[in-house]
């Protein structure tokens, strides 16, 4: 705070002292003409020395009054500028810009308005991002509750076969279940996206919470009839074992659901030196690079058929459960040659 009042304190002084200066030039300059009109006797022909000199002074106070409101208008021009500016953010227009490349503005104002500037683009980059979520959210919302309805609408039909009715219940259990998979992934996402610090961190041994993952997908990779390579170690680990196990259990149900039937995967768990390395690795179709940019996008999915189910908010979770344990995800496909996801953690870290 004193800081500040010093500064305001030496702004006011350097004010005054540019108005006391342009008052002595003004007065220096009426003196010089004074003299040159007593030279010339000008003064003393027409008008009494003290009648020039009262004017003259006049003169000189209102050409300074007029210098000073000029150099205030133009040296606050970038103040009102950028009052302008943010008057346009705050009323939602998001394209508005600076430009303040003028070599006559300070410093400090081309700074503020780039500062600016890189804050309007990053609020329009966020109002996209919450326009694609809601309209991609309404979509994956839409489509099972408008599948199940129509099933409904079948059903009520007398005419079905008990097969058809069979296969149509079916359909709409699976709907169901895709929704309250939706919900439940919307919600952990908001929820962990506005936690900014773990609060259930504790020691456990992160081996067997992987060991736990792998057999609570028994049913799915055993029924493509995979085989799995398995290299796990026991590691004593500092985190939130609710979150990490949601990890595990996104990358191996991905890992999975992308490869052949009768494929293979490798899972490893390694300590190495201060880092913990979980590592998944299958040997499905692969991915290019555009599907590898956009792949922690929410409700990004690379099947563009959705065949393979999913919502695409699962590795949406993982990046961010990732990010609050500190760790770093990375990413190694090529198209038919399968995918390799690393989730590197600090070693036996403390979030705090």
């Amino acid at each position: 705070m004193g800081k500040h009042r010093r500064r305001r304190m030496n702004m006011v002084f350097l004010y005054f002292i540019s108005i006391f200066n342009i008052i002595v030039v003004n007065l220096a300059l009426v003196a010089g003409v004074v003299l040159l009109l007593l030279r010339l006797n000008i003064i003393t022909t027409f008008v009494s020395p003290g009648m020039v000199i009262v004017f003259l002074i006049l003169m000189s106070l209102i050409i300074t009054g007029i210098v000073i409101a000029l150099g205030s208008r133009i040296s606050l021009k970038p103040v009102r500028v950028l009052m302008d500016a943010m008057k346009e953010l705050a009323g939602g227009n998001l394209d508005i810009r600076i430009n303040m490349d003028d070599p006559m503005y300070p410093l400090e104002f081309t700074d503020f308005a780039e500062r600016f500037n890189e804050t309007a683009r990053e609020l329009t980059s966020i109002e996209m991002l919450r326009s694609d979520f809601i309209n991609n959210f309404s979509h994956e919302f839409k489509t099972p509750i408008a599948s199940i309805r129509g099933f409904a609408k079948l059903l009520k039909n007398g005419n079905l076969t008990p097969e058809e009715r069979e296969e149509y219940l079916d359909i709409m259990i699976s709907e169901s279940d895709r929704l309250s998979e939706l919900a439940t992934n919307v919600l952990n996402l908001s929820k962990i996206q506005n936690q900014a610090i773990i609060t259930d961190n504790s020691f456990f041994d992160m081996g067997e919470q992987v060991r736990r993952g792998i057999l609570m997908m028994e049913s799915k990779w055993s029924g493509k009839n995979l085989e799995l390579e398995i290299d796990i170690e026991d590691i004593n680990f500092y985190g939130s074992p609710e979150l990490l196990s949601q990890v595990w259990l996104n990358i191996l149900d991905n890992a999975v659901k992308f490869s052949p039937a009768g494929g293979k995967l490798r899972i490893k768990l390694l300590a190495q030196d201060e880092t913990v390395i979980f590592k998944v690795k299958d040997f499905g179709c692969g991915m290019d690079q555009e599907t590898k940019v956009r792949m922690f996008d929410k409700f990004f999915q690379g099947d563009n058929s959705r065949s393979t189910g999913g919502n695409g908010l699962g590795l949406a979770i993982v990046e961010r459960i990732v990010s609050l344990h500190h760790g770093k995800i990375s990413v190694d496909s090529e198209p038919g040659k399968g995918t390799s996801i690393s989730v590197t953690f600090p070693k036996l870290q403390e979030v705090k």
